[in-house]
């Protein structure tokens, strides 16, 4: 099955539209094809955020697997980047 045939599904919610956008692109360069939902609506006004669960990052079903591997290697802080890292 090709991922336009895939449902997408709920990875995580976060309160802070800039945490899902961090998560959403480091799933992204692992290739794990990812998207942000309701992130405009919470930057508008904060307030919602509860109202809505939060700005959720959505990922096909047959890729959670490889998401949750990446979510918890950027929690351990495999993916934090040294000063001596050349971004270049």
């Amino acid at each position: 099955m090709d991922d336009s045939e895939d449902d997408f599904e709920i990875f995580a919610h976060y309160l802070n539209p800039t945490d899902a956008h961090v998560i959403c692109s480091c799933l992204v360069a692992g290739g794990v094809p990812a998207m942000v939902a309701d992130a405009n609506l919470v930057q508008m006004n904060d307030l919602l955020a509860f109202a809505v669960g939060g700005v959720r990052i959505l990922v096909p079903t047959s890729h959670m697997a490889k998401a949750r591997e990446i979510l918890e290697a950027f929690d351990r802080g495999d993916l934090t980047l040294s000063e001596n890292d050349d971004l270049s």
